[in-house]
């Protein structure tokens, strides 16, 4: 068991997702009393001079912690986690992928969540300097801004059946 590697989902008191750390940064916030166990690795424990504690899995904060609005930045990467790495056009993920403004920047287009989709590069050229519409190439599903929560999920790969009711997930 490595604790850097082992995933903790920390809860804000009020039980909202803040943020994810590492097994260790938890424990440290467990023994400071900062925070309580919601839940913990059933097979897993760490192991003192005198004790073993079950593995967190899920820690929630003592104390609540008042963040200003989270604003997602705009940028490459957060648009294609938001498109989970995949053209919006075709739906292909093995193509080198670039970043379309849906509207072109010449017919007025901005950089915007909303303006800006992943494309794979043949359906970025194909559609050139048109819109969708012009182009009679309409994307899966129309570009928003992501929530924190929103990222948070698709940030990680592997998400424990426990975190799912905290991200909004459904139950496999």
């Amino acid at each position: 068991m490595h604790l850097r590697r082992t995933k903790v989902l920390v809860l804000n008191s009020s039980y909202e997702p803040l943020s994810i750390c590492d097994a260790q940064k938890a424990i440290v916030l467990l023994f400071c009393g900062k925070a309580v166990t919601v839940a913990h690795h059933p097979e897993e424990f760490v192991c003192t001079v005198s004790r073993s504690f079950p593995l967190p899995s899920i820690v929630r904060l003592t104390v609540y912690v008042r963040l200003p609005y989270k604003k997602i930045m705009l940028n490459r990467k957060n648009i294609f986690r938001r498109d989970n790495f995949q053209c919006q056009y075709c739906g292909r993920t093995d193509k080198p992928l670039t970043i379309d403004h849906m509207v072109p920047r010449s017919k007025g287009g901005e950089d915007t969540w909303e303006n800006l989709i992943t494309a794979c590069s043949p359906c970025n050229t194909k559609k050139g300097n048109r819109t969708p519409q012009e182009a009679g190439m309409l994307p899966m599903k129309q570009p928003i801004r992501p929530s924190h929560i929103m990222l948070m999920r698709k940030f990680i790969t592997a998400v424990s059946e426990d975190w799912k009711p905290y991200l909004f997930m459904t139950s496999s």
